[in-house]
């Protein structure tokens, strides 16, 4: 199994606005419960709260990849993509000048008929952090699963070249 996906921007926004009301309510909760003297008390419990919230929100949001289907989660439900409905994949220029690895897909009710695995900045120099080593991995295991199912992958020729030159990942050998 591969985990990727990108959360849409609304979504975030979303969870942000839930992570605010649950700061507010904790914070309200203690300052009812223990008086005045106790908001920064009620703000710090709020904020713990409220970070516990996001990490569950956002490690349920996702996609998962594996023998079997494509699998979307959401905190509220999850859905499956037969891999019969993948026509392609691509990494290209997305928005905002990041690279995004999607999975074209026929059929379904997908935006622009199109699943967003990945959305990373621009690889311009080799692994120097964790974010860049796991997102490595991630593409790695994506190319991977994608060989494995024989779903051809067109790599602009620039995403290509560096990431084989900064993050040593070889092009297909097809």
């Amino acid at each position: 199994m591969v985990r990727a996906g990108v959360v849409p921007g609304r979504r975030v926004a979303g969870y942000a606005i839930a992570g605010v009301i649950v700061v507010g309510v904790v914070c309200a909760g203690t300052v009812g419960a223990f008086g005045v003297n106790r908001i920064f008390t009620g703000l710090f419990f709020g904020a713990a709260v409220a970070v516990a919230a996001l990490i569950v929100l956002f490690g349920r949001d996702g996609v998962e990849l594996t023998e079997e289907t494509i699998v979307r989660r959401t905190p509220w439900g999850a859905s499956a993509v037969e891999w019969e409905r993948v026509v392609a994949g691509r990494f290209t220029l997305g928005e905002k000048g990041r690279w995004t690895l999607a999975l074209d897909l026929n059929g379904g009710e997908e935006p622009h008929g199109e699943l967003v695995l990945l959305s990373i900045p621009p690889v311009v120099r080799p692994i120097s952090n964790a974010y860049d080593m796991r997102k490595r991995e991630q593409v790695n295991e994506i190319r991977t699963i994608l060989r494995h199912k024989r779903i051809p992958v067109t790599i602009l020729p620039e995403i290509a070249e560096a990431l084989r030159y900064h993050w040593k990942i070889a092009p297909p050998t097809r």
